[in-house]
């Protein structure tokens, strides 16, 4: 069975510090052999449909730091999934919304320039049913891996993580949330100063079938 590193979300440019260290040695450490980003590689705040900060970036400005900051990780992981997330599905909504036919529009891996990355809705491995995530809260993907009926392995919801398991008489299934790898101090979070449940920051393995949410040590810096 495969060791599969599952990449939380990162949401570029506004990506921990750490976060590539913190994977790399994730992938070594586990000796991985396969890897699945959990989608919103990219944030796009300036282009999403709620509140965008005035005095952040451009659209622009954004993406081409973004597309820089890829780059590290597509040399360290230059073949992998993408369960592709709702913030990376932005460009496709702002298309739709101006009335721009899917032609005329650039695969992700084109603008990203990821060629050994698969952009894909989900991804099936050993079973195991990978997509960016369906609703929030700290059950989102226990309830999703019951709706299937299947073992899942999902981001999206950051300010929880880890493994849920549901046993029957047939099998036995769980639902892996695997937090994210945000910077919380970046402007494009600042909605979230007034929650008092805070993303947890770190990404999965699955080893062999099982999965193991590692929380990365943040030290101080909370």
């Amino acid at each position: 069975m495969s060791r599969v590193l599952h990449v939380s979300d990162l949401h570029l440019p506004f990506t921990h510090p750490k976060a590539l260290a913190f994977c790399r040695s994730l992938y070594k450490k586990y000796n991985c052999n396969k890897v699945v980003f959990a989608g919103d590689v990219v944030d796009l705040h300036a282009m999403s449909y709620h509140e965008t900060d005035p005095d952040g970036m451009s659209a622009g400005d954004e993406l081409k730091e973004a597309k820089k900051m890829i780059k590290p990780w597509y040399k360290a992981f230059p073949k992998a999934h993408v369960t592709i997330g709702n913030h990376d599905h932005l460009l496709d909504r702002k298309a739709k919304t101006f009335g721009i036919p899917k032609a005329m529009i650039r695969s992700l891996g084109e603008i990203y320039d990821t060629p050994g990355w698969k952009w894909v809705s989900e991804v099936e491995i050993d079973d195991i049913l990978f997509f960016h995530g369906k609703g929030f809260g700290k059950n989102a993907a226990l309830n999703s891996a019951l709706a299937e009926r299947r073992s899942i392995a999902m981001g999206h919801a950051h300010s929880f993580a880890g493994v849920q398991y549901s046993t029957s008489t047939k099998d036995r299934i769980f639902g892996l949330n695997s937090g994210c790898l945000i910077d919380i101090k970046a402007y494009a979070f600042a909605y979230g100063k007034a929650f008092s449940v805070r993303p947890v920051i770190g990404s999965s393995v699955i080893i062999d079938g099982l999965p193991i949410f590692i929380p990365m040590n943040l030290g101080e810096d909370k």
